[in-house]
């Protein structure tokens, strides 16, 4: 069953993501607040499937610390799912991305059309100026940006060095960070054509401010936060194991 529902999915958002990318394609001249309202109302109809397809529900636990003006989100990363639901939970937004993800075939193409921060991971240094030159203006436009801090997708239980990227752009645009740790990789794993039914839970915890705060105290607040809502929420992920570093993937996401 689990098998059919998997492959029911696949077929479905098949059939629904390439009108979305001609419609992207064809709306190129709309202003970026406009493009980024009609191609994203693909996104209920893919959390219906998600739902009642997948039989993968979700349960967020602190929306009261979601502020009323934009910030920074750091979210764990663990799975497509969160790139897809987290527009759902959240205010307008967008994500700093791969800039190869643009060149994949229909779903890219309607990426590269929303107001986004695609960047270049091999620039180094030059990565970080343009999530803070890209991010800015995209908070300047009203949206919400989020940033996975562990740079890519890691299995439950496990964790990566948290990146300061997110916490220097949020210090630099004068907006608060909101940490979310959720465990939608027990359910939706990297890579895997097979996804199991259950209950996701989103954590969304309290603000960090950024003002006069180092971007550094920021990225250790919401990486202590992060880390250790996972375990409280999550213990089964960590019996009888020290947290897990995993090593550096510059080719992951």
């Amino acid at each position: 069953m689990i098998l059919l529902r998997s492959l029911l999915f696949a077929i479905a958002l098949a059939i629904i993501t390439p009108p979305y990318a001609v419609l992207a394609l064809l709306i190129f001249w709309a202003p970026p607040m406009t493009r980024h309202r009609l191609i994203t109302s693909w996104v209920p109809l893919a959390m219906w499937l998600i739902r009642h397809v997948l039989g993968i529900r979700y349960r967020v636990i602190g929306a009261e610390n979601i502020p009323p003006g934009p910030a920074v989100v750091l979210a764990k990363h663990q799975s497509a799912w969160e790139t897809i639901a987290l527009q759902v939970i959240f205010p307008p937004l967008c994500y700093v991305l791969k800039r190869e993800l643009l060149r994949v075939p229909f779903f890219g193409w309607a990426l590269g059309m929303i107001p986004g921060i695609a960047i270049d991971r091999n620039a180094g240094k030059d990565a970080l100026s343009q999530v803070i030159e890209q991010g800015r203006a995209r908070l300047k436009e009203g949206l919400w940006v989020v940033v996975f801090p562990e740079g890519t997708r890691v299995a439950p239980g496990a964790t990566r060095r948290f990146k300061p990227g997110g916490a220097w752009l949020a210090r630099k645009a004068g907006v608060p960070v909101v940490p979310v740790a959720h465990n939608a990789g027990e359910f939706w794993r990297r890579n895997a054509f097979i996804k199991r039914p259950g209950e996701i839970v989103v954590s969304i915890g309290p603000l960090i401010e950024t003002r006069g705060v180092k971007a550094d105290v920021v990225n250790s607040s919401a990486e202590a936060w992060i880390e250790g809502e996972m375990r409280r929420l999550f213990p089964h992920h960590y019996e009888g194991q020290a947290p897990t570093v995993m090593p550096e993937d510059a080719n992951g996401g």
